[in-house]
């Protein structure tokens, strides 16, 4: 069995890696920290999860809970997981980052945009982005994994086959995002409350949100190229609802490029074969978050504009599955070489 420890597991990130990792028949969950619920009964924090885990809430000891585990995940905050991160590594042991603290190849982009220092920046270079899709084979050999953000999930994805098939003009990309409440974490803000978010959307980190430069990375890495010659305009949306996010992708087709929308596809479908969570939709079926809800699952449509020439792609995940725990669980999986769909088989839930 591996055992398995969960590093601020109390969030919303953290509760939905319990209950993913609860049904790994290969996983054995050894430890759950907290900082607000110490010697706490998980059960009592979540009561959806009575009976799944039987732990309590445990005190962050590095070093304790390094002896325990065989892989750690972190579900922390940007600028905290440093700490563990260089404890795993001296150690030889697997880590797992929810977090951006290892995202980023140049420290100089992480320090500018999260405005923090880092604070152990020779481990970048030991760091694998963990998008599956993109970068198994990297995931299998590493032993710290950058899990990516779920807005760059979603756009990754969602660019990824036009990247590669060099069919848009990568410094002329807009993704117009729209994402649930829980992305927010389960800490209290005026902005996360009910009378505040119900009937009502709005954007927020306009020309300045921090997934702007990690998108801008993985493009640069797809095309071979520096990362700062990519240049993209990314504006998310807070919706009123729980979970997932729909990324909404205008790309403009490369000048005398003729391609149709039957065309494109088959390009989809062929970069993304054989990928068990990702499905292309056909004409004129648009992905909505409700069809993947509470799963790992990624719905990708996409149609050709003639009138403006551009691509339109449309991606719906949900940002605690695909976008946090579910794909962590896929990298864990891959890391110790299970099947990518151990314990994420099941699909969304409807309605």
């Amino acid at each position: 069995m591996i055992k398995v420890a969960i590093v601020g597991s109390t969030g919303y990130t953290g509760a939905e890696l319990v209950r993913l990792l609860s049904h790994h028949p290969e996983v054995e969950i050894v430890a759950l920290t907290s900082q607000s619920y110490v010697d706490q009964a998980y059960e009592e924090v979540y009561p959806s999860l009575t009976g799944q885990v039987g732990l309590s809430c445990q005190a962050q000891d590095i070093e304790a809970l390094m002896n325990e585990a065989d892989v750690v995940f972190l579900a922390l905050p940007h600028g905290l997981s440093v700490p563990w991160a260089q404890e795993a590594y001296r150690q030889g042991k697997k880590v797992i980052d929810l977090g951006a603290d290892f995202r980023f190849r140049e420290v100089q982009t992480y320090e500018n945009w999260y405005k923090t220092k880092h604070e152990a920046p020779d481990l970048l270079s030991q760091a694998v982005y963990g998008l599956p899709e993109l970068n198994r084979h990297k995931i299998r050999e590493s032993v710290l994994v950058a899990n990516p953000g779920c807005y760059p999930t979603a756009s990754i994805l969602g660019l990824a086959p036009l990247l590669q098939a060099k069919v848009i003009n990568p410094k002329k990309i807009i993704i117009d995002a729209k994402s649930g409440v829980s992305g927010a974490g389960r800490s209290a803000k005026l902005g996360s409350l009910y009378g505040e978010v119900n009937e009502n959307v709005k954007a927020y980190g306009v020309a300045t949100h921090r997934h702007t430069p990690e998108i801008e990375q993985e493009i640069a890495a797809l095309l071979g190229m520096e990362a700062e010659k990519v240049k993209l305009s990314f504006t998310p949306h807070l919706m009123p609802m729980t979970r997932g996010i729909l990324s909404t992708i205008y790309g403009e087709l490369l000048e005398n490029l003729q391609i149709s929308a039957v065309e494109l596809r088959q390009i989809y479908k062929d970069f993304y074969d054989k990928e068990p969570f990702i499905h292309i939709t056909e004409e004129d079926q648009w992905p909505q978050t409700k069809w993947c809800y509470g799963s790992n699952h990624v719905f990708i449509g996409l149609t050709v504009d003639p009138r403006t020439h551009r691509v339109i792609v449309t991606t719906a995940i949900d940002n605690l599955v695909k976008g946090a725990a579910g794909q962590a669980i896929q990298n864990m999986n891959i890391l110790f070489d299970l099947p990518e769909t151990k314990a994420l088989e099941r699909p969304g839930i409807w309605p």
